[in-house]
């Protein structure tokens, strides 16, 4: 099986507007009064972050020659979260921004030190809430990792499965978030509507609609429910049928090419430079996907396209998500097709519980269950590092063990703390309203940032 890549079209009557040149080099710039900032540093403005101490951020600075830093945030309208944007304009130019995070701290990762590895689910699933599954997957791989086991085939395509409907469900969100922010109140009704459904076929695997603590070490919780074929299958028709809505109501329309063509444009090099990765990365042409770069699960044997823009502008960026909802679905309907019987969890005694009938038969299974849940999983020392493609990009878990019940260390690489790196270059030079339409383009979920 193979994974091509698919470059999406552009509207022939429209012009992408000019690449701009930016350095994405921050320097020693500390933002301070204008007249007291050596001009040198003024002239590092491009792909620039405003660096200036938190006291001097609470009002408004304005500047004899017109210029002011204003704040944008941090309530979520626009921001999509406690994301505060700071910047200095010029009028309505933007000439320097800084993404200032840290509102909605958890502490998720030292948390993870302090729960076993049979819990880490639980907390590690609240991070990307809108990608729920996929923060449990990237867990459960590095888990296994250390273990050393294998999970049986059945288990590996039900998680791809859930893993692609999940990314199904957050495009479709981002595509209502960015409906609304760019004045398309039809688009939030009815990307709310198709994740409706994918959410509802998770509540039926699961038993929750968010947070499903379904992916765990070892394999899944549970089977999926009878007639589960047929569920999936409406989701497919469904939505890959209402892409055409999606078409004509957005990407035909010329209001919304006026706010999206030519705007927040990144080039290749840049993104590379910021780490960025998703959608980012690959609306400027680079064709990076972990799923085919990196395979896990069994990604290398289902056929799909890498999806990539050609300018890397905000109409890119949505291009690509629309064009990846399709390739979602079209891997969901090979895992439909090639589905095996058997196991749903490995049968190792020392990572899965004995099932539940047993537990009201058996002495023995009810003290091993007992025993699992309250001491949990002895891992061997180790570290481990593993990556998979979340709908926003890499998400990573960086994993210690220590040989106890409990990880040593834990850290996540998440895609939306990376990717937030990039709006100082996309927001420089342009209008204080394309802010909106960019940061919307970057997809954050501030509870994976602010983990």
């Amino acid at each position: 099986m193979t994974a091509s890549v698919f470059t999406v079209a552009r509207p022939q009557d429209e012009e992408p507007g000019a690449l701009l040149s930016r350095d994405t080099s921050e320097g020693l710039q500390e933002l301070v009064s204008r007249s007291a900032t050596a001009a040198a540093e003024l002239d590092r403005e491009t792909g620039a972050a405003l660096r200036i101490p938190e006291s001097e951020s609470e009002v408004e600075t304005f500047t004899d020659d017109g210029r002011m830093i204003i704040n944008m945030g941090p309530q979520h309208p626009s921001t999509h979260g406690v994301l505060r944007i700071m910047l200095e304009i010029e009028g309505e130019t933007v000439l320097r921004s800084k993404p200032v995070i840290g509102y909605l701290h958890t502490g998720m990762e030292k948390t993870a030190e302090n729960l076993t590895y049979l819990q880490g689910a639980t907390n590690v699933t609240r991070m990307d809430y809108l990608s729920p599954l996929n923060n449990e997957l990237v867990f459960a791989l590095a888990v296994e990792a250390l273990l050393g086991i294998e999970i049986p085939e059945r288990a590996t395509w039900i998680r791809m499965l859930l893993s692609e409907l999940n990314r199904i469900s957050s495009h479709v969100m981002w595509l209502a978030t960015n409906g609304m922010d760019l004045g398309s109140s039809s688009m939030m009704i009815f990307g709310f509507r198709e994740r409706e459904m994918v959410i509802s076929f998770f509540e039926k695997a699961s038993g929750l609609r968010m947070n499903h603590n379904y992916i765990r070490p070892g394999g899944v919780a549970a089977d999926l429910p009878d007639g589960w074929e047929d569920d999936v299958m409406a989701i497919a028709d469904t939505i890959e049928a209402r892409i055409k809505d999606y078409n004509e109501l957005l990407t035909g329309q010329p209001i919304f090419h006026e706010r999206v063509f030519g705007v927040g444009i990144i080039r290749p090099e840049e993104a590379i430079a910021l780490s960025a990765t998703g959608p980012i990365l690959r609306s400027t042409g680079v064709p990076w996907d972990l799923r085919r770069e990196m395979p896990y699960l069994f990604y290398d044997k289902v056929d799909f396209d890498v999806v990539v823009g050609t300018v890397g502008d905000t109409y890119d960026r949505y291009s690509v998500r629309i064009h990846e909802i399709l390739q979602s679905i079209r891997i969901v309907r090979q895992v439909l097709e090639r589905m095996p019987s058997g196991p749903y969890r490995a049968l190792d005694p020392k990572v899965t519980p004995p099932p539940r009938a047993r537990v009201d038969e058996s002495m023995e299974a009810l003290i091993h269950h007992f025993k699992l849940f309250t001491e949990g999983i002895r891992v061997p020392p180790g570290e481990t590092y593993q990556a998979i493609e979340s709908p926003r990009g890499e998400l990573g878990c960086y994993m210690v063990s220590d040989g106890s019940a409990k990880p040593y260390r834990m850290h996540i690489r998440g895609p939306s703390f990376v990717n937030l790196q990039s709006l100082p270059v996309m927001l420089h030079g342009g209008l204080l309203a394309d802010g909106v339409a960019i940061i919307s383009s970057v997809d954050p979920v501030m509870g994976e940032v602010d983990r």
